[in-house]
């Protein structure tokens, strides 16, 4: 059976792997096998760090929440259960922009929740 080298074809697909690593450093984006490894693993990393940002960003809100929450004499433990008592459905994204943004805002949250 005679060799199928890939022609137009193997270019395209190794310009297109060459594209994609073009901010990468040394051979990683200069020779087609380098930029392939290190093409897989960024995207690899992509994958799994968008879903480690959204673990990152709610314990940086519930930090923001729970310092604002002990600056009006309670917890963000109790805060969040007089919350839900309440029947005030702030996610806490919205919760943590309030304390910083707007303290008196969350302090009369806080004070609706425990009362």
């Amino acid at each position: 059976m005679a060799r199928v080298k890939g022609g137009p074809y193997g270019h395209r697909r190794h310009k297109k792997i060459l594209k994609l690593t073009k901010g990468q450093r040394m051979s990683r984006h200069l020779l087609f096998r380098r930029a392939n490894e290190a093409m897989l693993k960024s995207l690899w990393y992509a994958t799994r760090d968008r879903r480690t940002r959204k673990r990152e960003l709610r314990r940086l809100w519930i930090a923001r929440i729970n310092a604002a929450a002990r600056l009006n004499g309670t917890t963000y433990s109790r805060l969040v259960s007089a919350m839900k008592k309440a029947s005030i459905t702030l996610n806490r994204k919205m919760l943590s922009d309030l304390a910083i943004r707007d303290p008196q805002a969350f302090a009369a949250v806080v004070a609706q929740a425990t009362r």
